[in-house]
């Protein structure tokens, strides 16, 4: 194997972190907290909460603090038992306020928003994915030859339990090379699963949880590509017995790959993975050339800037600018599987004026992008350097998860200086002073806006209690951040 790829699992009492670590760099990280798990794939029973005809959706009480979201495009005929011939994309023909409905989460909670929701659920396996709702069978696209998909299919066809099952399936890209016994096992898993669903959902009677997607530590050996991998390695005896258990019955070939680490040294630590991540939080990423990227990420989009830095090349500086870009190509495909950046992508590139250094560049970042298992669409680059593209998000990014908005900044990224709250302080006390019969007014404040007002402003100060003819008075407090302080009458 031309690369070396290993899997580490990490796990605490609180949390589970999973790393995909190739010739000793890390490629991607999943975290998992215990009161926060990840929502995607769960099956629940909601009530629908309110139908919204001019969104042509509805918000659904799934039990969480936040209704879900169900577009009429992901609403299900079928499965509310309704004509098949039935296609209206009026949301009203299908749901009403208080209606049961069985929904599965696609996109978890994210920011304010609420989960987003399917009526076509689907459930997967190691090698297959059951659609209850539908009577199709598909085989990955992924699966190179038409041989390897004609002998799946037919396969799937040949197993007795396929005959008395309603639904649909597809047969995932892990399943090439699968033998008859490895696929009729584990679609007859999947019917007993789904029997089991049907069941706690007739007894539901409110809002709840009928089918919990796996643990972390599960998912990952359910869908991890296993020829790719050479070892998979957990710091936890516990959780290490799980994943054997798991994989004897549903994942053979990943049984001789696990091993326990049993050493003092933090996994993590021993790989530099811990350094990897608090790196993966930084705005600036560092090239090897000595350029560097700069990724912001917003609530509406990202954006990924490259610079050339202190790289100068050995001949011309167009040939400098194509090798920083040809570079960042993969720094930048890297970053997004690590980063876990969805939704819309910018990146500007440093503009190029010869076409086939451009076309290099692009063909570049489509190569490197075909790492991601994620799905991703690119446009060309444009004539200001722009590449256009979006990632599909259905969890919160490594950032998001490991970090909140600056109590400082309120996640602007920048604070005010202390000359600007200097100035907001006068002009509060101005305000106070025409609604209150103050005596004299104490400001508390930052260290460095008490001493900028002492100081630099000590004649505005002067000329102010001129001008209201009130005596006032500038306490620092360490505890106040910079944009914080109180003005107190007597």
């Amino acid at each position: 194997m031309s690369n070396e790829e290993k899997v580490l699992v990490n796990v605490t009492p609180t949390e589970t972190r999973v790393a995909w670590v190739e010739n000793g760099v890390l490629q991607e990280v999943w975290v998992e907290r215990a009161k926060r798990r990840g929502l995607v794939g769960n099956i629940y029973i909601g009530k629908v909460d309110r139908v919204l005809p001019g969104m042509q959706a509805a918000f659904v009480d799934i039990g969480l603090e936040r209704t879900g979201f169900l577009h009429v495009s992901d609403v299900n005929a079928q499965a509310l038992n309704l004509a098949d011939a039935m296609d209206s994309d009026d949301i009203s023909a299908y749901l009403r306020p208080g209606q049961k409905v069985m929904v599965q989460v696609v996109k978890d909670p994210i920011s304010s928003k609420g989960a987003r929701l399917t009526m076509q659920v689907t459930i997967p396996s190691r090698l297959l994915v059951f659609m209850p709702h539908e009577q199709t069978l598909g085989v990955s696209q992924k699966i190179e030859t038409q041989q390897e998909r004609d002998r799946l299919r037919e396969l799937i066809k040949s197993i007795p339990e396929a005959d008395a099952q309603t639904g649909g399936l597809i047969v995932r890209t892990v399943a090439e090379g699968a033998e008859f016994h490895e696929l009729r096992a584990d679609l007859m898993y999947l019917q007993r699963l789904w029997q089991d669903i049907q069941h706690k959902a007739k007894q539901a009677r409110k809002a709840s949880l009928v089918y919990e997607d796996l643990p972390l530590y599960l998912h990952v050996l359910r869908d991890i590509p296993i020829e790719r991998i050479e070892t998979i390695r957990v710091d936890s005896t516990e959780t290490y017995k799980k994943m054997l258990d798991f994989a004897a019955n549903y994942v053979m070939d990943l049984s001789d790959k696990l091993h326990l680490y049993a050493g003092e040294r933090p996994i993590f630590d021993l790989y530099n993975v811990e350094d990897e991540i608090q790196q993966a939080l930084e705005k600036r990423v560092n090239l090897k050339s000595g350029g560097y990227l700069i990724i912001d990420q917003t609530e509406a989009m990202t954006t990924i800037d490259v610079n050339t830095g202190g790289f100068v090349g050995h001949k011309n500086l167009e040939e400098t600018i194509f090798r920083t870009n040809l570079e960042a190509t993969q720094a930048i495909a890297r970053q997004l599987r690590l980063r876990n950046l969805g939704g819309i992508i910018i990146l500007d590139l440093i503009d190029m004026d010869d076409a086939s250094h451009r076309e290099a560049v692009y063909a570049a970042l489509q190569k490197a992008l075909e790492k991601d298992r994620v799905k991703t669409v690119i446009t060309e680059i444009s004539r200001l350097g722009l590449v256009e593209m979006t990632r599909k998000r259905t969890r919160e990014s490594l950032e998001r998860v490991l970090c909140e908005p600056c109590p400082m900044c309120q996640g602007r990224g920048t604070v005010k200086t202390p000359e600007t709250i200097a100035f907001e302080v006068f002009r509060e006390i101005t305000r106070m002073d025409k609604s209150f019969d103050a005596r004299f007014y104490r400001v508390i404040a930052s260290e460095p806006v008490v001493a900028y007002i002492l100081d630099e402003a000590s004649g505005s100060v002067a000329e102010l209690e001129t001008f209201l003819g009130k005596s006032m008075s500038f306490q620092a407090e360490s505890g106040y951040f910079i944009e914080q302080f109180d003005v107190v009458i007597s």
